[in-house]
């Protein structure tokens, strides 16, 4: 695990965070974007929203409304619990009694990066809580969201919006942000079924064929251009060899579709994980083709979602504390 920032000087102690509350939005993101294995992501209008308060009382509570409501922990072992404590420690502060309300929007299992979110969620409540005692800058807040994530490709985008190239060098995790062309329109095709990242990721042989390294290559740096440039090209751009095929055994569906949707010369591709699928139009009128192709889809239901791509990233805003109260 990487290393995480050194606790600021005279962080010995801390002023009383009672009653402190913040609001945190957090986008999802689609990661990998074809030929970007592990590498490029983006970030998508659609958002998990989250409120903690500190309390005067030990331990964490976690009101889940909307995706997750019923299924995710709601006590310390919530995953945004987890990652508000770890950002905590990470800075040698203590961990206060916590509130949170999380407003989920984002599916889970699905290719999204909820995970990615959920982290993102907890590192910049923690952020906004620690406000005027510690300073937590872009760059670690991307180690510590990497540490925990384990990948800078889902965080990056959640943390910074737009699209993004993420790798990692001796001083950690490092990314770079781009402005997408105002005519690339994604889709999100999410079905009923979930995918776990762990057996996605077992799926992938240990090694590759050089001329398929080489491929992924050229396809990459030409996705860039697509994006940030030429949508045109967005249907060659996203052409892959490393890693779509080889986990289209436990996807059939979603590789069943993604024939239909490039075949109609449809940039589609599977978003993150899988099982759902990206569609990376090139205007609003093949946004609208894709769609219509989706629906007509034999088989299991797929939910069209019409996103925009989130240039902001991830926001944290500190409510006033009330002195009346």
């Amino acid at each position: 695990m990487p290393e995480t920032p050194d606790a600021p000087e005279g962080s010995g102690s801390t002023p009383s965070l009672v009653g402190r509350s913040v609001t945190v939005k957090v986008p999802a993101t689609t990661a990998n974007l074809g030929p970007g294995f592990d590498t490029l992501g983006l970030a998508l209008s659609l958002y998990d929203e989250l409120t903690v308060t500190v309390r005067p009382e030990p331990g964490a509570t976690v009101e889940v409304i909307g995706v997750g409501a019923g299924e995710v922990p709601t006590d310390e072992s919530n995953l945004v619990v987890k990652a508000i404590a770890y950002t905590f420690a990470a800075y040698g502060q203590p961990l206060p009694g916590l509130d949170l309300v999380a407003r989920n929007n984002i599916p889970h299992g699905r290719g999204l990066g909820s995970s990615g979110a959920a982290i993102v969620s907890g590192i910049m409540a923690a952020k906004g809580l620690l406000e005027g005692i510690v300073d937590i800058d872009s760059n670690s807040l991307l180690a510590l969201a990497t540490a925990m994530e384990g990948h800078p490709d889902n965080v990056a985008p959640a943390l910074f919006g737009g699209l993004t190239i993420a790798w990692t060098s001796d001083a950690g995790p490092q990314h770079k942000k781009l402005m997408v062309h105002r005519g690339v329109s994604p889709l999100i095709a999410v079905p009923e079924s979930t995918m776990s990242t762990e057996l996605a990721r077992s799926l992938r042989p240990a090694s590759v064929p050089h001329e398929d390294a080489i491929f992924n290559v050229s396809r990459s740096a030409l996705l860039i251009a697509a994006l940030i440039q030429s949508p045109e090209l967005l249907l060659a751009a996203t052409e892959d060899k490393l890693h779509q095929s080889y986990r289209a055994s436990a996807m059939p569906d979603t590789e069943s579709l993604i024939g239909e949707l490039r075949a109609a010369g449809l940039p589609a591709v599977v978003s993150g994980a899988g099982p759902s699928i990206l569609v990376l139009c090139s205007d609003p009128a093949q946004r609208l083709v894709a769609a219509e192709l989706i629906g007509r889809h034999e088989g299991a239901p797929w939910q069209s979602l019409v996103l925009a791509v989130d240039f902001k990233g991830a926001t944290v805003s500190l409510h006033p504390v009330d002195i009346s109260a």
